[in-house]
């Protein structure tokens, strides 16, 4: 089996309500994804990357690149957002705090679904600050099938 990964980057703005660090203030990141998938090599390639960069653009990049994530469960990170769509920006509501660990298990869900043979999807915040989730052993995701 061979792993190849693909990278996109998209630029985005949030806050960690009730953290107790700076992050709790309003503050973005150009966030680099990580996208690996395996597979056997018989014709010499385990996915175009063209078409892995397509799905990425279509899952992660055409949604978060330069909006503002919010937790619709924060009042506060709400009414933010409700100002920021007022002015015709653009928002990604999201069910759950916008940390590295939640936007990685939420992109490997989406792309799973896309993806055969994914087996994992690391979000970088930061050139050093990385989150990985992958499938739990002996559960890859789907093999085989079309590449949508």
């Amino acid at each position: 089996m061979t792993t190849v990964t693909k990278t996109v980057r998209f630029d985005a703005a949030h806050i960690l309500t009730n953290h107790k660090g700076l992050c709790k203030n309003l503050h973005g990141h150009t966030y680099r994804v990580d996208i690996s998938v395996r597979g056997e090599t018989d014709d010499g390639m385990v996915i175009d990357f063209k078409d892995l960069k397509r799905v990425a653009g279509e899952v992660v990049c055409d949604r978060f690149d330069h909006a503002f994530m919010y937790h619709t469960g924060s009042e506060g990170e709400c009414e933010i957002a409700a100002v920021v769509e007022r002015h015709g920006m653009r928002t990604v509501a999201l069910p759950f705090r916008s940390t590295a660990e939640n936007l990685a298990k939420m992109f490997y869900g989406d792309l799973a679904e896309r993806i055969p043979g994914l087996v994992s999807v690391k979000v970088w915040e930061t050139a050093d600050s990385v989150a990985e989730y992958s499938a739990s052993p002996g559960s890859a995701s789907r093999e085989g099938g079309d590449f949508q």
